[in-house]
């Protein structure tokens, strides 16, 4: 009879690992990497969204800070080329940060006059400006009230007209929504500008009620 075989001889052989552990250390290098790099991306948004704020709620109140709005523009800016560079994923935070940036801006240049600044001069892509675009109506209704209550229907009529102007702009364009979820904002911006074309058609109604008698007929 053959001899048997030795415990050890039975024994089979440890099979190498599936995944080698230099392979597993560089995956969680490259995680750990990109939370971290994650997490500054969303302290900038952070930052440049309660600028942004910042800068809108002085322009309310009829104050315009040069540095600030400079700052805003400037940060728009970098978070946009920074986007541009890694092509980072983790974009969800940065976009609503420049969304709110093309807002503050946009609304800015409403105080100004002129023609509305577009994506390029303000160093964003398209898709968070049209939402900032979007956004820009409602800013512009809270003007409009504000007007109103300060007697001025000429100026309220004029942001009416802008607010209109907006509003057919944002129309015009059609894209999925995941690509830039437009259509709740073009839907918003129409439901605003009906109810603050209904507000200043009382505004007028109640100014004329006010007139001297002679003054209406004279009209």
């Amino acid at each position: 009879m053959p001899a048997s075989r030795s415990s050890g001889e039975r024994r089979k052989a440890a099979p190498p690992p599936a995944i080698s552990e230099k392979t597993l250390v560089e995956i969680e290098t490259h995680l750990k990497r990109r939370e971290s790099r994650r997490d500054e991306l969303v302290e900038r948004a952070r930052q440049l969204r309660r600028q942004s704020q910042f800068v809108m709620h002085q322009l309310h109140q009829g104050r315009r800070l040069e540095e600030a709005i400079h700052d805003v523009r400037e940060g728009a800016r970098e978070l946009t080329n920074t986007l541009r560079e890694e092509g980072s994923a983790d974009v969800g935070p940065v976009m609503a940060a420049l969304q709110e940036c093309v807002e503050a801006t946009l609304l800015d240049a409403t105080f100004q006059g002129g023609e509305l600044p577009g994506p390029a001069e303000i160093g964003v892509e398209p898709e968070p400006y049209l939402l900032g675009l979007g956004d820009l109506v409602g800013e512009l209704r809270r003007r409009v009230l504000t007007e109103l209550s300060a007697g001025d229907l000429p100026e309220a009529e004029r942001l009416l007209a802008l607010m209109e102007e907006l509003t057919h702009a944002l129309a015009r364009f059609e894209a999925p929504r995941s690509i830039v979820p437009l259509k709740p904002k073009q839907d918003t911006a129409r439901a605003l500008v009906e109810r603050t074309r209904g507000d200043l058609t009382l505004a007028r109604l109640l100014a004329r009620a006010r007139l001297p008698p002679s003054t209406r007929e004279e009209e």
